[in-house]
């Protein structure tokens, strides 16, 4: 009997590892043959923002060095849910991703209380493309030259000092709850409905405060028009060479970028994501590449999908108590 069992499982073992070897063999063929028909990149917001712009460098590169189209497809609506969603339930060949950014991928669990995708679970990360510094900048007549003094004046007058974003759940919203945490600050919120009324009301008067990218603000500092206090990023910007950090300010560790990169569906073979990674880091180096992201005010980020996968990890860890603490509220 007990031989009986012993060939049994030696059968067994031997299917299991036939079975391994030739899942191991179609994942390389697969691999190898990639890409052999058009891809669709998903954008889960509407043409024109940083999102779009930068999934559409990213395609012309890779349609360029592969010789194969690499389609956008927008597909907006709930915060980058319903994108998000195609990607998630796509077939994880590698001929379905997702531009997914900081709102989609680290944000988006807290806001919402049920989400059709997890961005752990769902999802397979592939490149980190790029970040965004933001900028804070006041008015002129906000008596703050720097984040000291700005911080003092709120300090002084808690609730006094009001700052805009794009609304509810925004970048420049969840930026400025951080800052305000850091710095133990009370500043009251305005929302808009974009950021571009909300640094029109700034040029106005109508607010006093604005953390948003830079590429929105950067020629009204550079004109007078608005005062920059600090950039979000760990290092400076190449743009404003003199601002120092929120870091530099006082405030060790701050950190508040707006970042972009691409996933594909979980399960999509380790192979097909390596040639993906490999190729999108390339791109980010080519000339047409560098130029779309200095007009968008972008910092390229090559890495391994494995440094991606920890940044998700770690934004979604870092914004839930932010989320919680300035009771941030999808609209």
């Amino acid at each position: 009997m007990t031989s009986s069992i012993t060939k049994a499982l030696v059968v067994v073992g031997a299917f299991a590892a036939c079975q391994a070897a030739s899942v191991c063999k179609a994942q390389t063929t697969a691999a190898t043959a990639y890409p052999s028909k058009p891809i669709r990149l998903v954008v889960p917001f509407t043409p024109g923002g940083s999102t779009d712009i930068l999934a559409r460098a990213v395609a012309q590169e890779l349609t360029k060095a592969w010789g194969q189209a690499v389609i956008v497809d927008n597909a907006p609506g709930a915060g980058g849910a319903i994108g998000a969603e195609k990607v998630a339930k796509a077939v994880p060949d590698g001929y379905t991703l997702l531009m997914g950014h900081i709102g989609t991928l680290a944000v988006n669990p807290s806001l919402y209380p049920t989400l059709p995708y997890d961005p752990i679970t769902s999802f397979a990360p592939v490149a980190w493309v790029a970040r965004v510094p933001n900028l804070l900048v006041v008015h002129p007549s906000v008596k703050a030259h720097n984040v000291k003094d700005l911080v003092a004046l709120a300090k002084a007058s808690p609730g006094k000092l009001n700052y805009g974003s794009g609304g509810n759940g925004s970048a420049a919203n969840l930026a400025t709850e951080y800052f305000k945490l850091q710095t133990g600050t009370s500043i009251l919120h305005i929302p808009y409905r974009g950021t571009a009324p909300a640094v029109t009301d700034l040029l106005g008067g109508q607010i006093q405060l604005l953390f948003t990218g830079a590429p929105a603000v950067l020629g009204q500092v550079k004109n007078g028009q608005l005062r920059a206090l600090a950039v979000s990023s760990p290092t400076r910007l190449a743009a404003l060479p003199d601002l120092p950090t929120v870091a530099e300010s006082g405030y060790t560790g701050f950190e508040a970028d707006q970042w972009y990169g691409v996933v594909a569906p979980a399960g999509t073979p380790a192979g097909v994501v390596a040639k993906l990674n490999a190729q999108i880091n390339q791109a980010l180096t080519a000339p047409d590449m560098k130029t779309r992201m200095n007009n968008e005010g972008a910092i390229a980020t090559p890495a391994t999908p494995e440094a991606f996968g920890q940044l998700i990890a770690r934004e979604l860890a870092r914004w839930r108590p932010v989320i919680q603490s300035g009771r941030v509220k999808a609209e």
